[in-house]
C-alpha cells in the first residue's frame, strides 16, 4: 500500500519531538561531595547509606 498524501516535514518532527536524549541526572554523594548517580553506591568512596558502605578497589597508577 502507498499513502494517499505525503506527510509533512513539520508533521513528522512534531511527532518525533519527544524523542530527544535527555542528559543523566547526577547527585553530590553526602560523605565525598563527588557526583554520583542517584540511588546507586558513590564509586569514589562506596557511601550507600548510614548503615551501608561498599568496599572500593582503588586502580593503581602505572609509572
Amino acid at each position: 500500500m502507498v499513502p494517499v498524501k505525503k506527510h509533512s516535514k513539520c508533521r513528522k518532527r512534531k511527532r518525533r519531538s519527544h524523542h530527544a536524549l535527555t542528559p543523566a541526572t547526577l547527585a553530590s554523594c553526602p560523605k565525598c561531595r563527588k557526583a554520583k548517580l542517584p540511588h546507586c553506591a558513590c564509586e569514589n568512596c562506596g557511601y550507600v547509606n548510614p548503615k551501608l558502605t561498599l568496599p572500593v578497589k582503588r586502580k593503581e597508577e602505572a609509572a
